[in-house]
């Protein structure tokens, strides 16, 4: 990855991802309008595996949502995510970055 794309991923994480997971497995996951189909193109391109859904139309609401889980998460975006200086970037996205990481032993 690049220098622009890796700066371009940790953007979009620190403004609009999740760090969680559904009791079993962790994901990353993006909600955003379906105007960013552009940018969520691009996500996919960064990350080979993850997946987009939608778009959802309900509550007057259009979106996409791009997820990052299982061995794409754990191969592919937790060591782009480590190396990239989140910490001193946004102290409380990191924070939840780790929580995740303690949660499901990544």
């Amino acid at each position: 990855m690049a220098t622009f794309e890796e700066g371009l991923l940790l953007g979009v994480l620190i403004g609009e991802g999740h760090f969680g997971g559904d009791g079993k497995q962790p994901q990353v996951t993006v909600r955003m309008h379906t105007r960013h189909e552009r940018l969520f193109q691009t996500l996919l391109g960064l990350c080979p595996g993850s997946k987009l859904y939608g778009p959802y139309h309900h509550g007057g609401r259009h979106y996409y949502q791009w997820m990052v889980r299982g061995d794409v998460l754990r191969q592919t975006l937790v060591p782009v995510l480590d190396r990239l200086p989140l910490e001193d970037t946004d102290a409380h996205v990191y924070e939840r970055y780790q929580d995740m990481k303690r949660r499901y032993d990544l």
